[in-house]
């Protein structure tokens, strides 16, 4: 339920130019989008922003890692797994027209193919506004629902445990309708910026269409593609093939693909309502079009960073070029922290004083935690790699050889750019825009050469001897020094990207959504 953190964000809001919303990030997570999120609000004080959180469970997300700036007017925050707060179970008969709705709900959301119309969502999105007599007992409780699970049951997954398919398709509905509930407490704002599809998507979805306003969209990955790869690897997902191994199998039961529709269902909703969509870079946005964006809505803005500040950080470095390879990110699978420990153990034989420092959260999925640091153990690499946890980053990067991402998935990484400003170059996977931020994207940003190098995904012996080629040639890190801090300070600027922003939210706020 609604939550503020000041005496200040508890009166009654002010109507905010801006309402951000926020899924599972700013202001509960440190890094990548939430630093993105607070550099967005701070470089537009000239705007009132509101923030709606939204997260999956309450424990996960107790303390704000963020203070508010001036300018952010109101915070609430929600959590999907609670709030529905269902009566007893009894019938609950529903009406025709009603019922009509509601199968073409369950079809979008878990039955969908061919989709059925978008235009469907704002019907069904009024009857649950302005039919009070409508209860969401009747929903979860109605016989006629039931014969609908039951029907798609037997159609599509007999073989399995009904009772699996039963809570999977209450585990989909049970957020979106939650989310409904949300939208209708969320104050009215001059537009709405969702920062990634998923449900903070659709909740933007709903808020459009409750007070038709804009409704901007921001990816910086692309959401339905991670919930993929996320899913895909999911060990909690029920298999009817005992033999499915998470992330190496292509057999995989029909409740991870319903899982996998979703969430591009999802994607497609969100897509559909957004007046702009924004992505990091040409390639994503053509991802978007073919997942549903409409192309004459879609942009391109690229991140940006605060080049002085990590200009400064430069004088701080050594002589020598420290044998430290730097993950900055959360230990979560998306990053395949399991590679770069790999990595490090290999790279350690052709450099025994290297380091592999680990500098981000743990607690996100504190199982694959703890399997990264049992590895580090079985490895005997104690003494090698290192998990630092949350640091300043300014404490950091002198101390650091390469900036290093092992990730399976990224989008534009901020940690690249604050790297490049600080004369820090780059060893990643080749993922997202890694290799145009790299090695450069026009022919302009090309002509200044490498700014580090690009290797292959899940192969640690690839990272470690390119790790070392940079490392061991001092001519050739200089080389890539040189090209990234030229990169970040002629295309990356925080100046150009605050810009950008800010001559999108003049254009929406003041021409209206259907001129942009």
């Amino acid at each position: 339920m609604p939550n503020s953190p000041s005496s200040k964000k508890n009166s009654t809001p002010q109507k905010a130019d801006i309402c951000l919303l926020l899924e599972g990030s700013y202001p509960y997570i440190r890094g990548g989008v939430s630093s993105w999120v607070h550099q967005l609000i701070i470089g537009h004080p000239n705007y009132q922003f509101a923030l709606v959180f939204i997260g999956a469970s309450r424990k996960h997300y107790k303390k704000m890692r963020y203070e508010l700036p001036e300018n952010v007017c109101h915070l609430e925050k929600h959590f999907l797994n609670e709030g529905l707060e269902l009566k007893e179970p009894k019938p609950y008969p529903l009406d025709k027209a009603l019922l009509s709705d509601l199968k073409t709900l369950y079809q979008l959301l878990a039955d969908s193919k061919p989709l059925p119309p978008l235009e469907t969502f704002p019907r069904i999105n009024q009857r649950f506004f302005k039919d009070e007599s409508l209860k969401l007992e009747g929903f979860f409780y109605s016989t006629e629902v039931w014969d609908l699970i039951t029907e798609s049951y037997r159609k599509n997954c007999p073989e399995q445990s009904f009772s699996d398919f039963f809570w999977t398709v209450r585990a989909m509905y049970s957020p979106i309708l939650n989310l409904l509930k949300i939208a209708k407490g969320v104050p009215d704002a001059g537009c709405y910026h969702t920062i990634s599809t998923g449900y903070a998507g659709v909740l933007g979805m709903f808020l459009e269409h409750i007070h038709h306003r804009p409704l901007i969209l921001s990816e910086h990955g692309i959401y339905t593609k991670e919930r993929q790869i996320d899913l895909y690897q999911a060990n909690w997902i029920k298999e009817l093939n005992r033999n499915f191994k998470a992330g190496l199998d292509d057999h995989m039961s029909y409740l991870r693909q319903l899982w996998m529709q979703f969430f591009e269902v999802l994607g497609q909703l969100t897509y559909g309502a957004s007046t702009v969509t924004i992505t990091l870079y040409e390639q994503n946005r053509l991802k978007q079009i073919e997942l549903g964006a409409k192309p004459e809505n879609a942009i391109v803005i690229p991140n940006g960073v605060k080049i002085e500040r990590f200009k400064a950080l430069r004088a701080r470095r050594g002589d020598m070029i420290p044998p430290v390879l730097c993950l900055l990110g959360r230990v979560v699978p998306i990053k395949d922290i399991k590679t770069y420990i790999h990595a490090i153990g290999i790279l350690s034989k052709m450099i025994p004083k290297v380091e592999g420092w680990i500098v981000g959260p743990e607690e996100e999925d504190e199982t694959y935690a703890d399997e990264c640091h049992a590895l580090v153990k079985q490895l005997k690499l104690e003494q090698q790699v290192k998990f630092l946890g949350f640091q300043n980053i300014d404490d950091i990067l002198p101390k650091t050889g390469l900036i290093t991402l092992s990730s399976i998935s990224e989008g534009q990484p901020l940690v690249i750019l604050e790297g490049f400003a600080a004369g820090v170059p780059t060893l990643s996977t080749d993922v997202g825009f890694c290799r145009g931020m790299v090695e450069g994207e026009s022919p302009k940003d090309k002509a200044l050469g490498e700014a580090g190098l690009i290797v292959p995904l899940a192969n640690p012996y690839a990272l470690a001897t390119a790790a070392a080629e940079l490392l061991n040639d001092e001519k050739r890190w200089y080389h890539a020094q040189k090209n990234a801090m030229a990169r970040v300070e002629r295309f990356y600027s925080e100046e150009i990207f605050l810009k950008n922003y800010q001559a999108l939210y003049h254009k929406v706020l003041n021409n209206g959504w259907n001129r942009v």
